[in-house]
């Protein structure tokens, strides 16, 4: 699940979602009250995991729109492993992966010539 949501101010929501899930928010603009009128109000940039439930209840008590993502989905259970950008489910998996990426094979074979856009407009 990928909701973008935009709560005028004043407004207030409940989003169901699946109790076994996980999910969080991430505040895009503005900020919001998530969970309960009591908790601390959330600014942009920030993200927020959410607990075991049965959804998530967010309020815009700000003078501007809140604008916020939630995200969530049932969990694999599967292993996770983990080098730099490669993420995959075994160390042997991510070895293949990195070595598919030195030799420009298995998805990779643009990787040979290319060159970061950014970069090539600084002026080193």
């Amino acid at each position: 699940m990928y909701l973008d949501f935009t709560l005028k101010p004043g407004a207030h929501l409940q989003q169901p979602i699946p109790p076994t899930w996980n999910s969080f928010v991430y505040v895009l603009e503005s900020e919001g009250i998530f969970g309960s009128l009591k908790s601390p109000s959330t600014t942009p940039h920030h993200l927020l995991l959410l607990g075991s439930g049965d959804g998530v209840e967010a309020w815009n008590k700000s003078s501007k729109p809140l604008r916020f993502i939630l995200v969530g989905g049932q969990p694999l259970g599967e292993p996770v492993a983990q080098f730099g950008p490669f993420v995959m489910n075994t160390q042997e998996e991510i070895d293949k992966t990195i070595d598919d990426y030195q030799q420009y094979t298995n998805g990779f074979e643009k990787a040979k010539n290319w060159r970061s856009q950014s970069m090539l407009e600084l002026d080193l």
